[in-house]
């Protein structure tokens, strides 16, 4: 007769135990063990593990973690004006903010001026509206871009946006190789869950390999992608489908890079990411882990990377957006704070945490206050910076990275298998993986399989909203098209006609991009100018529809 083990006794115990009839799934909707022990846990430790700072990184990017540096607070903003973008910028850094994120308007997202019929409407809206050098220089006025890092989400304009950013550093007298930050610009994500493309994906990916390697040789210390899932989750992805697709896409830029010729080990160093850290506390902490650790042994032995460097996975956090309520906005502190401890508990070298009111508008400056002020919480008064790693030997969450790391290496299976992210994206497969994980999370609220505070249970009847809400004006969107159209009245409309006929040339001729385009900004082209003349040459995405 086989003997059982004192788990398995135990378990037989607690399977007649009393429950409160939830359903204890993971966010991911993943069974969940009732409790997890040695017998979870295989492989070598050095080998799964090791120590932070060291190969495979699992336990964190660096040796002293947060000992050494705190993360870097970033809140995102941005909206109106450069001018009241600007006022925010300032306002922030005053209160501790350690560097810069810049949100853009939909318009500037998608490659339009402010006076384009298809921004009426739109503009400083969800973001700050740029459509030249003259409103960046507005936006970094008396901002001396060699003492702060300036992240910048923008995608499929990412370049002509990184131009105007860099002439203002030029007219501030700050040399290439002092500006520190980071660029989105990662277009596939765009074709996957954000939508925001302007070309088709193999052009978008000549232009992504323009910006790496013009870095790389210019400015060394820039990140020229943050490769994204944040906008994989907040598109109704699983934690692993998150995890795997964006590593995916990751990988393909470098894929290209080398395929372009480029050495490994000058370009991945830069190679930044960027993840959302949803509801489930120890399933994104061990996402954040699992990350590393795939990534660091790819870079390693995949691609052939020598350099250390080149193995990290350093990456930016954002607490989730889609798991805000406009319900009882208040509650969202909570959930924001819960969010930002598991990105630090995770190992994020960068984090942004949500305002409580961002489903309602863009934030108030109160309420990117209490944001700031929740990271500075964490940091300086419970201690959890102390130890690299505090939660590294759990039982259950080195399942969970385990776990996670096997869903993400099925995943890259079934992309390889259709011939890669390109191919995958034209096919729709991503966008199928991530519409039935919507759904099938959705069916689960319906059914209050899964609850939200506020939502679909503890509802308050005839609730009234008590906070400030950030209100733009029509004014910004006049002020915009003015500044605009004066710009354009007072440039050399010849030097335009000539930068623009070279950015042309080049797009044709397959020379590198960023040249002709950082000299059409020094020009006063506008963002919607250049955008349109590689229209002209590239042509422009239109999506399949995927049922």
């Amino acid at each position: 007769m086989k003997k059982i083990s004192a788990k398995e006794e135990w378990l037989g115990k607690a399977s007649q135990a009393r429950t409160n009839g939830m359903k204890f799934t993971s966010l991911s909707g993943k069974e969940v063990d009732i409790c997890y022990g040695p017998e979870d846990i295989k492989g070598d430790y050095d080998e799964k593990l090791g120590y932070p700072g060291e190969f495979p990184y699992t336990r964190g990017a660096h040796t002293n973690m947060y000992r050494g540096k705190i993360w870097t607070m970033r809140q995102f903003a941005g909206f109106g004006t450069p001018e009241d973008t600007n006022r925010r910028f300032k306002y922030l850094l005053e209160h501790g903010q350690t560097g810069l994120s810049t949100a853009f308007d939909m318009p500037t997202l998608m490659g339009w001026d402010a006076d384009a019929p298809l921004a009426e409407g739109e503009v400083g809206i969800c973001g700050v509206s740029i459509s030249s050098l003259a409103d960046m220089e507005v936006l970094f006025d008396g901002i001396p871009l060699d003492k702060v890092s300036t992240s910048m989400t923008i995608n499929s304009p990412a370049a002509m946006v990184f131009a105007f950013y860099l002439a203002v550093a030029e007219k501030q007298g700050v040399a290439f190789d002092k500006l520190r930050g980071t660029l989105q610009n990662d277009i596939l994500k765009e074709y996957i869950a954000q939508k925001e493309f302007i070309y088709p994906p193999k052009e978008s990916m000549r232009i992504i390999t323009d910006m790496i390697e013009y870095c790389t040789n210019e400015v060394p210390q820039f990140n020229p992608v943050s490769v994204s899932g944040y906008h994989i989750r907040e598109a109704g992805s699983t934690a692993a489908q998150e995890l795997a697709f964006t590593l995916a896409d990751g990988f393909a830029y470098i894929e290209t890079c080398i395929e372009r010729g480029m050495d490994v080990d000058t370009f991945a160093p830069r190679i930044s990411h960027f993840f959302n850290s949803h509801l489930d506390f120890f399933e994104e902490i061990a996402k954040f882990r699992a990350a590393r650790r795939i990534y660091a042994k790819r870079m390693k032995n995949k691609y052939g990377a020598k350099n250390p460097r080149s193995w990290i996975l350093r990456f930016h956090t954002q607490t989730a957006g889609c798991s805000l309520t406009a319900q009882q906005p208040e509650n969202n502190i909570v959930r924001t704070a819960i969010e930002a401890l598991a990105a630090v508990l995770g190992g994020t070298q960068s984090l942004h945490t949500n305002s409580m009111d961002e489903t309602l508008a863009l934030p108030s400056d109160k309420a990117v206050k209490i944001a700031l002020r929740t990271q500075q919480i964490i940091a300086y008064e419970h201690g959890v910076i102390n130890s690299a790693d505090p939660l590294g030997g759990s039982y259950y969450v080195e399942k969970l990275t385990d776990d996670m790391e096997a869903e993400a290496e099925k995943y890259f299976e079934a992309i390889d298998a259709q011939g890669g992210v390109i191919a995958c994206i034209e096919n729709g497969f991503f966008q199928k993986e991530i519409a039935n994980a919507a759904y099938t999370y959705q069916k689960e609220l319906d059914s209050k399989e899964k609850i939200i505070v506020g939502v679909n249970d503890f509802v308050e009847a005839n609730e009234v909203i008590d906070i400030p809400i950030l209100k733009i004006s029509k004014e910004v969107e006049e002020s915009q098209v003015k500044r605009l159209k004066e710009m354009k009245a007072s440039r050399n409309q010849s030097d335009v006609t000539d930068s623009l006929k070279e950015l042309n040339s080049a797009a044709l001729g397959g020379r590198n991009l960023m040249p002709p385009i950082l000299d059409c900004a020094r020009k006063y082209v506008t963002l919607g100018e250049m955008c349109a003349e590689l229209k002209e040459v590239f042509g422009i995405y239109y999506e399949h529809a995927v049922f």
